[in-house]
């Protein structure tokens, strides 16, 4: 048998060959891991959803996603509306991202029908791992920033340094704005697409 001369156009199919062979490897690996990725990131969901609204003796809803440019940029919002299971309204978990110190920070906020804060938690975090830690706690009760009970309905949450009323993370000005942000935002989707618990007529629907 004739051995392969070596040449550039040999050595460009022998590097050719091999791509699609690993390019095929990954794509099976990701058929065969994909159902199991999104059955835990269903799974995380279902439990932050619980963890928000401080119980886990709820119905949640089909999820609401809720499109807008936000500073010219898009935006992305899913509203989870919750009732315990006598049908009573709840009120909603709301996933919003904002542009944090690292990347992207997701979180998911808890609100009651009035618009009150039940709880938060961290679903992505491009912060330093230490810092995104921080946040996950800082903001809760008994942490410096607790915001629990707090609405926005009130006035915009800001750090004190802004002339608000939450401690910001210590040495983390920008992470605890971002954070902030993307509670108010979450407020604000959820009080103009949420069900009114008296009527059950969103307010959409009402005007």
């Amino acid at each position: 048998m004739e051995k392969l001369k070596s040449s550039l156009s040999n050595m460009v199919l022998v590097l050719v060959g091999f791509a699609v062979v690993i390019g095929a490897v990954l794509a099976w690996v990701n058929h065969i891991t994909e159902d199991a990725i999104a059955a835990k990131a269903e799974k995380t969901l279902a439990e932050g959803i619980k963890e928000v609204m401080g119980t886990s003796q709820l119905q949640v809803k089909e999820p609401k996603t809720v499109n807008l440019t936000l500073e010219g940029k898009p935006a992305v919002f899913v509203i989870h509306e919750a009732t315990d299971n006598s049908g009573k309204a709840l009120g909603a978990a709301v996933e919003s991202t904002t542009q944090g110190f690292g990347g992207d920070l997701k979180v998911l906020v808890g609100f009651n029908p009035d618009g009150r804060i039940l709880g938060y938690t961290i679903l992505q975090s491009s912060e330093t791992p230490g810092l995104g830690m921080k946040a996950a706690q800082w903001f809760q009760k008994g942490g410096k920033g607790n915001i629990i009970g707090m609405s926005p309905k009130d006035g915009a949450l800001t750090v004190k340094k802004d002339g608000g009323q939450v401690d910001a993370i210590t040495a983390s000005t920008i992470t605890s704005r971002a954070f902030l942000k993307a509670v108010n935002q979450a407020y604000d989707v959820y009080a103009q697409n949420s069900v009114d618990a008296e009527s059950g007529a969103s307010k959409h629907e009402k005007e």
